[in-house]
């Protein structure tokens, strides 16, 4: 059994670990700032010193680049060899997050490892120092370990769920747009730099990945090709068979925008069937709640009075 000291230290040393990893995630992957921050940035008035808030501003900069410069020498060396399936994998999952930078995987190695190894060494040498046993110092660090190893890779998947979530969500409005854009004439190109422009404050992470699409094909890519790169890094079925009715539209000669409303309307029937489905399983998910909670307090008013009363007439 432990004493009262050491669960208070293990949840405190439990809440910490998760708040590091939650700020050095914050301030390491953050995406960089919009064109139209930026831009507000400098045309909003203030009534402090702008040279001082710039200066401020590079100097957060600078102190960011360095610790993550020296927290990507780290993964460096962590990191599996080029042609290493776990490094594969791990790259792949890195792109479908959104991270297309290549330096975005020495630091998410980085990271981890920090996570893994810096709280169970700093936990083994205050206990050593004596500040607490060196049973609990052993706990703490078997904590931050399993703390380390896991919470990068969560933090990553749900990270990727959140963006396919907001893809998804965006999709059928992308489509209704880019239909009106090809039915009054705009090319194919044109009318994707048209819903990006349009979907940017709503939908900013789909109408970003339909700006990369855009690029590409200006830079030579056919619509489909750029389409499917985007499948590739999003990992979605609903933008493969995008990509599959751009293409066939393309080989057949037939109306593009026929296709994509056809398309656009699928995708809303395939919405409104998950919501109908999620609705369905409310009710199931809500009776454990219901049983643990409740229940408890009905039975304490009904009951409690009775047992009052049974008790005091065997005391009697």
């Amino acid at each position: 059994m432990f004493g009262e000291m050491n669960i208070v230290v293990i949840g405190v040393a439990i809440l910490m670990f998760g708040a590091l990893l939650t700020i050095m995630a914050l301030f390491l992957f953050r995406p960089e700032e919009s064109v139209d921050d930026r831009l507000k940035s400098l045309t909003e008035t203030r009534s402090h010193d702008p040279f001082k808030s710039s200066n401020q501003q590079q100097d957060v900069r600078a102190i960011r680049s360095q610790v993550g410069e020296n927290i990507k020498k780290i993964g460096t060396i962590m990191m599996p060899d080029e042609n290493d399936k776990n490094r594969t994998q791990l790259k792949s999952r890195m792109i479908h997050a959104g991270f297309y930078s290549p330096s975005a995987l020495p630091l998410f190695v980085g990271v981890k490892a920090l996570m893994t190894f810096a709280p169970a060494l700093i936990a083994l040498l205050l206990g050593a120092a004596g500040l607490f046993s060196i049973q609990t110092a052993l706990i703490i660090a078997v904590v931050g370990c399993v703390v380390g190893l896991i919470g990068p890779s969560f933090w990553l998947d749900n990270r990727k769920k959140a963006r396919q979530t907001a893809i998804r969500r965006g999709l059928p409005d992308a489509m209704d747009v880019l239909v009106i854009c090809l039915e009054g004439g705009v090319s194919l190109d044109a009318s994707l730099a048209r819903v990006g422009e349009e979907l940017s404050k709503a939908h900013p992470i789909l109408a970003n990945e339909l700006k990369i699409c855009q690029r590409q094909i200006q830079m030579g890519q056919n619509a489909g090709e750029a389409l499917q790169n985007f499948s590739r890094r999003a990992d979605m079925e609903e933008i493969r068979s995008l990509a599959g009715v751009v293409i066939q539209a393309q080989k057949y000669g037939s109306s593009m925008a026929n296709a994509l409303r056809v398309h656009a309307d699928s995708l809303r029937q395939k919405r409104s069937q998950k919501a109908e489905e999620m609705a369905q399983k409310a009710s199931t998910k809500i009776l454990f709640p219901t049983l643990l909670f409740i229940f408890p307090a009905i039975f304490l008013v009904i009951l409690g009075p009775a047992v009052i009363q049974m008790y005091r007439v065997l005391v009697k």
